[in-house]
This record gives structure tokens, C-alpha cells and sequence, in this order.
């Protein structure tokens, strides 16, 4: 994380990354990742979706330190939400949204 955040400074990048912006750019990145499977579920080139991903995962990072937040912290809320929503005694091995088990 200290080394996205020099990569960053170094280089004077903080004044474009306003939420709005890092949001827009996760989206885009992920949108990179995606065309990576775009022919095919199996054939894909594993490099070339190692570079995509961490291109989210360094947005998501610029992102979280934007807006203070802690990525344990928020990953841990919304994994509690989502053990309410889906009990594994009615979500086990479904792949149903939570308003139909």
C-alpha cells in the first residue's frame, strides 16, 4: 500500500483523483479485465489479467485512502452484511439472490 501511495505522490497524481474519478477508473479497469475473457471462459492470457486486476485493485486502494477509509474495516461490514443475507443453511451451494432463497 506504501508503494501505490509514492507511485502516486511521486508523480503528483493526487490532484486528479477526486472520488468521482477513482470511482470512473475502477470501472474502466474493470471493464479492461473483463475484455479479457471476452472470447472465451477458458482461453485467456493470465498476464494480461494479473495487469488488469491489480490496475482495480490500485484504483480501489487510491480510492479508499481518498475517502479515509480502511479496507479491513469495510471489506469485514459488508461480509456481516452479506452472512445476514445469506445463511448458509439456505444459500449452500445456490447461487440465488437473497430476496429468493
Amino acid at each position: 500500500m506504501d508503494r501505490i501511495r509514492k507511485f502516486t505522490e511521486d508523480r503528483d497524481w493526487d490532484q486528479f483523483h477526486s472520488p468521482a474519478n477513482l470511482a470512473k477508473s475502477i470501472v474502466i479497469e474493470a471493464a479492461e479485465l473483463l475484455e479479457c475473457f471476452q472470447w472465451s471462459d477458458e482461453e485467456f492470457d493470465l498476464q494480461h489479467v494479473k495487469e488488469e486486476l491489480a490496475d482495480v485493485m490500485i484504483y480501489s486502494q487510491n480510492l479508499l485512502d481518498k475517502l479515509g477509509l480502511d479496507a479491513d474495516d469495510i471489506l469485514n461490514m459488508k461480509l456481516s452484511q452479506n452472512e445476514e443475507k445469506y445463511p448458509i443453511d439456505k444459500a449452500k451451494g445456490k447461487s440465488n439472490k437473497y430476496d429468493q432463497l
